[in-house]
């Protein structure tokens, strides 16, 4: 079964009214201004998981500034899991600066089904994450078993739109503070995987994940066969980064890249484990 770990999904309206939203959140403007970038909508995610051949997605929405904006994503995204029984993994977005909101919005959305939190984005939500206004979301979400998505971003190469900063450095000392929790790091998680060779960063990592999205944009496919040994093969997790990227090259990559004797856990059974999938879970393209 192929789980892609890391698509984003948004409402119809937020591209018929895409101006709107940029001139709301800067760092929605900063990814979407240009009318190249591409905007999904549930439908079309789930046509793109049936030609590519994927059985269940883990559904983002973005990471808005304004917390009615997350509640706004986050209705959609558990509409379209309810739309779309095993097939989509709805995972909402907070904006923890909201407290005690942010916390019922988080409460809310258990009771509709929400599997995981993120994509979490600190630089652009504009929060820190040594701020302890997120430890109350941070220990309900362990409590819960709910995974937390963070966007990752490497400390050198080339610039590029959402990059951001929240590097190495600022997410090993939250992995310290958070050990207890399932901490999903989006796109290799700025590198942070290559640190392992350190003992003491190894430690740290033992309850964190790392996801590959974005992998053709940042890397070398050679990362599929590194990363493994350093991480520990269970410990990654397949993601496209749909619609930034298609799945069916981004997965057709991996596939090739990854070696064959942990092919099948990273491109789903990892994920089954960490989210406590049923046997049989979700469906094959037809």
């Amino acid at each position: 079964m192929i789980i892609d770990c890391h698509t984003h999904i948004l409402p119809p309206r937020v591209r018929e009214r895409r101006e709107d939203y940029l001139r709301r959140d800067r760092g929605f403007a900063e990814l979407y201004s240009s009318p190249r970038a591409r905007l999904a909508t549930a439908e079309e995610l789930i046509a793109s998981m049936d030609k590519a051949g994927i059985a269940a997605a883990v559904v983002l929405g973005f990471a808005w500034s304004e917390q009615a904006l997350c509640q706004e994503s986050n209705e959609y995204i558990l509409d379209s899991a309810v739309r779309y029984p095993g097939r989509l993994l709805p995972f909402i977005c907070l904006q923890p600066r909201a407290g005690e909101e942010a916390l019922r919005e988080l409460e809310r959305c258990v009771q509709a089904g929400a599997r995981g939190l993120g994509e979490l984005r600190p630089y652009a939500q504009d929060f820190d994450l040594t701020d302890p206004s997120l430890d109350p979301i941070m220990e309900r979400a362990r409590e819960l078993q709910m995974p937390l998505l963070l966007h990752a971003s490497e400390p050198v190469g080339h610039l590029y739109p959402g990059k951001g900063t929240t590097t190495p450095a600022l997410l090993y000392p939250f992995l310290q503070h958070h050990r207890e929790q399932a901490i999903i790091l989006a796109h290799w998680g700025g590198g942070l995987p290559f640190y392992a060779l350190m003992p003491e960063v190894k430690a740290t990592l033992q309850n964190a994940y790392v996801d590959t999205a974005a992998s053709s944009l940042l890397y070398d496919s050679a990362i599929f066969r590194l990363a493994p040994p350093l991480i520990g093969p269970s410990r990654i997790l397949w993601g496209s980064d749909y619609p930034l990227l298609r799945q069916a090259p981004e997965l057709t990559r991996a596939r090739d890249a990854l070696p064959p004797r942990i092919r099948a856990a990273v491109l789903g059974g990892n994920a089954a484990r960490l989210l406590k999938l049923q046997a049989g879970y979700g469906k094959s393209a037809s």
